[in-house]
């Protein structure tokens, strides 16, 4: 079959590379400019950044993606292990280097919070049993049709908490202001707030701290570049600077997609690896989908967005791990005004990866690259970015100086931002979120677009705004369901 993917972010490539394997006719269309959506790069004077993920976990989803092209993953990547995952700076003082080690950790906690030892060890079963609960319920699982269900257990439905929220469940276990935050914090991995997500995602830790974190040797573009090899190995054909502006039907049937210049290329296919949100509501043609799916669409709440800010500087700071986390006073305050008010917080927590830190030449000598990211609320009308994005740079600047990283300011020799408005005018995300759609209700998570179009025959869809959700394993995953129900509703 004649296959058109939309977009050569990750979802795409994935998805292309088991299509070609198969033996179908393949071809990428790709707005920018180069592959990767938001997995991408930036370097300049002397210092690179990834400016997407930093953090890879459950690389055995793509080892078994490689696998099924007949390839090995390590002729390709060199995925190694962090140690420590990272390092974690408390407004108390407390310093938490986090191993996947646990008797590490216990150790450190027993010397800040030793009254919470024994809820961490009892937290952690409890996330691996979340796992188990939910790995064959929803990872690995379509959820597209009555089949999907049939095979399902359902009694993990009722052991996958998600009557209460992550800070509710964190809070009963833990007594410590240190460990409530440590824990609260994985949720934001997709773009929620612990304080409104349904407790089923203390699955996070677990894929974490017990399954382990990895940094791919080089910077995790380096992901973007196997698969993009890996694709053109098995056929695919890629081009860049097309973007797509229609998604062509006859009578709810896929014929084609139209791109910006007006050509239009056939298809018996189409996969969109763009926002969900942005398919539906500005590809496909209007009479393909009712008005209550429109919507339906259209009142989803996104994921929140970030601040991006990209420092070079003269200086390594010992202090530093490759991935560092600088949490906030008040973290229910910092979700409020980031969800509810729709404003930057006052007091962020700040993220840095720092990839020199495991590769010197990403920095020039002696120095540092610096990527810092604040959540951010999803576009509104609150924040105008062309004025905000220095004030707010000044003011991270200023917080990291007060944490520990003295005369900051005075070391920097290159700035770079990336604002949630560059979020959307470069990947067209909805609102300019990072992670598609947030988990902010109990059913959420399991109520994301499927990976099939049910209106519109030959329409799938991938990546992050899709089942099974954001960050590099599921959207990879997303990759895999697309093709199980293109064999199976397409043969």
């Amino acid at each position: 079959m004649d296959i058109k993917i939309i977009g050569a972010g990750l979802g795409g490539l994935a998805t292309s590379c088991l299509l070609a394997h198969q033996g179908h006719n393949v071809t990428i269309l790709e707005k920018n400019s180069a592959p990767g959506g938001k997995i991408n790069e930036h370097s300049a004077n002397g210092f690179r950044f990834d400016t997407g993920p930093s953090l890879l976990t459950m690389p055995f989803i793509l080892e078994k993606l490689f696998e099924y092209c007949d390839e090995d993953i390590a002729n390709f990547l060199d995925i190694r292990p962090l140690d420590p995952i990272c390092r974690y700076f408390f407004p108390s003082g407390v310093q938490f280097d986090c191993y996947q080690d646990t008797g590490l950790n216990v150790a450190q906690i027993q010397e800040f919070a030793p009254n919470d030892v024994q809820p961490y060890k009892k937290f952690l079963t409890y996330a691996e049993q979340l796992y188990e609960h939910t790995k064959e319920a929803f990872l690995f699982n379509p959820l597209y049709g009555l089949s999907d269900l049939s095979s399902l257990n359902l009694t993990d439905f009722f052991k996958i908490d998600a009557f209460t929220t992550v800070s509710n469940r964190v809070n009963d276990n833990f007594k410590s202001q240190e460990l409530r935050k440590f824990f609260k914090r994985f949720t934001t991995y997709n773009g929620s707030s612990p304080f409104q997500a349904p407790a089923t995602l203390n699955v996070i830790p677990h894929v974490e701290l017990s399954m382990g974190g990895y940094y791919i040797n080089g910077g995790m573009y380096s992901l973007i570049e196997g698969l993009t090899s890996l694709a053109q190995s098995q056929g695919v054909a890629i081009h860049y600077e097309t973007e797509i502006t229609k998604i062509n039907s006859s009578d709810n049937v896929i014929s084609g997609i139209t791109d910006v210049d007006n050509n239009v290329w056939p298809a018996d296919i189409v996969v969109s690896n763009s926002d969900a949100s942005e398919t539906y509501l500005h590809l496909v043609n209007r009479d393909d989908l009712s008005s209550f799916k429109r919507k339906k669409v259209a009142s989803v709440e996104p994921s929140c967005s970030g601040f991006v800010l990209m420092l070079g500087t003269d200086k390594t700071y010992n202090a530093l791990s490759h991935h560092n986390i600088f949490f906030s006073e008040d973290y229910e305050k910092e979700f409020q005004q980031i969800f509810d008010a729709k404003i930057m917080p006052e007091d962020p927590t700040i993220y840095i990866a720092n990839t020199s830190h495991s590769n010197p030449d990403h920095a020039p000598k002696g120095g540092s690259n610096l990527f810092l990211l604040v959540n951010a609320p999803y576009l509104s009308d609150t924040i105008d970015w062309s004025k905000e994005k220095s004030t707010y740079s000044k003011k991270i600047i200023q917080k990291l100086q007060e944490r520990g990283l003295t005369d900051l300011s005075d070391h920097i020799t290159y700035s770079q931002t990336i604002t949630p408005r560059d979020f959307y005018q470069k990947y067209r995300s909805n609102k300019g979120s990072i992670y598609g759609t947030s988990s902010n209700s109990k059913w959420s998570a399991f109520m994301r677009p499927k990976n099939k179009c049910r209106s519109i025959k030959g329409l799938y869809l991938v990546g992050g705004s899709t089942h099974p959700g954001g960050g590099i394993p599921l959207v990879t995953l997303s990759a895999f369901h697309a093709v199980e129900l293109i064999n199976r509703f397409e043969n």
